[in-house]
């Protein structure tokens, strides 16, 4: 587990920008195979053996394969993995270093979120992973309330090339996440609109 908790909590509105890659895209059954986040230079990432099969198309997408249904590569290169339980305990315990942030995701409500709930309540996490967050929000929704005739397409990776003018490793969650918080930096969108657009889990 790559994990930088530096000190003490964080006061205010942080937001944490997280990102999941899964086995696929069917949020009522896919697995978490990669968990990250960030919150300025303190970042999270961890990894997990899924409990189900790959689909093509999540493993073109991501470069991310299983062997033997218990060993993770990413491009073909073995990673180090830990039980999802403690995927979400760990995530859990970087979260409780700050003050009830906010964590962002793109496509938060209709992908990440869903996954990440399911994946909470299978372990018996919810109440505790609820204690520590003050709620969600959906970069994909910010985009399109702040820049609604300016893009043709809202996904992450046209944005970041249109706003940062840059390409990065999309489909890597520790790199979408640095990605996103750069972005979301740049729109600095106001309090009034994350409030207005602030959901639960």
């Amino acid at each position: 587990m790559q994990s930088s908790l530096g000190m003490g909590a964080v006061s205010g509105d942080t937001v944490i920008f997280f990102d999941l890659e899964t086995t696929g895209l069917d949020t009522s059954m896919c697995d978490i195979i990669q968990l990250s986040a960030i919150s300025g230079e303190r970042a999270f990432n961890v990894y997990a053996v899924p409990r189900c099969t790959m689909t093509d198309e999540a493993s073109r997408v991501t470069g991310f394969t299983v062997r033997d249904h218990r060993t993770l590569l990413l491009h073909g290169r073995r990673v180090d993995t830990i039980p999802l339980r403690e995927v979400l305990t760990s995530f859990i315990s970087f979260l409780r270093s700050f003050h009830k942030p906010l964590l962002a995701a793109h496509n938060a409500r209709r992908f990440d979120c869903p996954v990440l709930a399911r994946a909470l309540r299978e372990c018996s996490l919810t109440d505790e992973f609820q204690e520590v967050v003050s709620g969600f929000l959906d970069t994909f929704r910010i985009s399109k309330v702040m820049f609604p005739f300016k893009l043709g397409k809202y996904s992450q990776e046209y944005m970041v090339k249109e706003f940062l003018n840059k390409t990065y490793d999309a489909h890597n969650a520790l790199e979408d996440v640095k990605a996103l918080q750069e972005l979301y930096q740049k729109w600095s969108p106001s309090q009034k609109l994350v409030r207005r657009l602030t959901f639960p889990l």
